[in-house]
């Protein structure tokens, strides 16, 4: 005869294995998505800027290099302070990368917008 047990989410009596703790899959995935929230929260918030970042150089770069307004990129939703990673020329100019694509800062607000080659 099957014990009944607890749902350590829920708190709904069930049956099952001797080793179940969860009355079905959503309640488990409820309860590991608590557990998981509070630290993933911050880099889930980082990679989806990241991600939009990246988007938008695509859309505004589809041919690998051109060069656009700082403020076309601010509204289509931009953020500067988010980037993967940077490159410094020889020359000292600092290029800023979110994955593949990247930018450089040019004089009255241009960007010079670039796709790294695989």
């Amino acid at each position: 005869m099957e014990e009944t047990k607890q749902c350590i989410e829920c708190g709904r009596d069930f049956f099952g294995r001797s080793d179940k703790k969860f009355c079905s899959d959503g309640c488990r995935s409820a309860y590991n998505n608590k557990l998981a929230g509070g630290s993933d929260k911050y880099v889930r918030k980082v990679n989806r800027i990241l991600k939009k970042n990246r988007s938008i150089l695509s859309k505004l770069n589809p041919d690998g290099k051109t060069t656009t307004h700082r403020d076309q990129m601010l509204k289509s939703g931009f953020d500067f302070d988010y980037f993967t990673n940077t490159y410094t020329t020889k020359e000292g100019r600092q290029y800023h990368f979110c994955y593949e694509y990247g930018y450089l800062p040019l004089e009255k607000d241009f960007v010079l917008l670039v796709k790294r080659d695989s």
